[in-house]
């Protein structure tokens, strides 16, 4: 009998605990990821370069645990920018978002860490920063729609394809 009682508070010690993790996840509405460490790229536009916001942004990065494995500062051409927003070809809107992304400098980064896409998009928040999660960096330093403050790869494949246009000697394999 006191055998059975051991396994069987063995047991019902793993069950709460696979219930506590799920919970968690449950209620803050975190996604299980795997296990995978991961490269994204990151932008930071033009209009949170001119407002000061680049220190800021990297700080909050650093803070969230990703590597920056490569940085620079550019001014993108049209032919670049085009390539970089290639999805949006077909949109009423990706003449302005050229003519945006392409207004002044922007801050391009490589980061990495666990599940970087995913969480990258998670910590940028929605695309208008009016409706984005006050926690997010969106929320903190864009204005609206188009002046958003920053960009993000999209899936794990974007995020090669990107890194590719800006950094093509540092992509992994």
């Amino acid at each position: 009998m006191k055998h059975f009682n051991s396994v069987a508070m063995i047991i019902f010690v793993a069950v709460l605990a696979i219930a506590a993790f799920f919970g968690y996840r449950f209620v803050t509405r975190k996604k299980i990821r795997s296990n995978t460490i991961e490269q994204t790229l990151a932008i930071i536009k033009p209009d949170a370069v001119r407002a000061k916001n680049t220190g800021k942004i990297i700080d909050r990065i650093e803070q969230e645990g990703y590597t920056i494995v490569d940085m620079k500062k550019v001014t993108l051409d049209r032919e670049p920018a085009e390539r970089l927003y290639q999805q949006l070809t077909k949109e009423s809107y990706f003449s302005g978002a050229i003519d945006f992304i392409t207004s002044g400098p922007v801050v391009v980064l490589i980061l990495e860490k666990m599940n970087a896409v995913a969480d990258w998009r998670d910590l940028i928040g929605e695309c208008n920063p009016k409706k984005a999660r006050p926690d997010t960096l969106r929320h903190q330093f864009g204005t609206d729609i188009r002046h958003n403050g920053l960009h993000g790869s999209d899936s794990q494949t974007e995020a090669v394809r990107e890194i590719k246009l800006f950094f093509a000697d540092r992509i992994k394999a």
